[in-house]
């Protein structure tokens, strides 16, 4: 298993229960830690998307992730 902070904004937050939590994946690709996220929080599965950024950039569930990412969710946003 492979242990990584997730940093959390707008309703992830909510969601999560605060800022910040740490997620066990069984790989190391950002689509494995997605799966692992909606198994342990099944209420983000009920948001219209859910994008991963890793490093500051959005990041593809195949791209892999390493000791030390900056790994955060960013959850759909409206505008006017």
């Amino acid at each position: 298993m492979n242990t990584f902070r997730v940093r959390a904004f707008g309703i992830t937050k909510d969601i999560l229960g605060g800022k910040e939590t740490v997620v066990e994946a069984s790989g190391k690709t950002v689509g494995e830690l997605r799966t692992a996220l909606l198994e342990k929080y099944p209420k983000l599965t009920g948001l219209r998307s859910l994008l991963i950024a890793v490093n500051n950039s959005y990041a593809e569930d195949a791209s892999i992730l390493s000791e030390g990412d900056e790994i955060a969710l960013i959850p759909p946003v409206s505008g006017g």
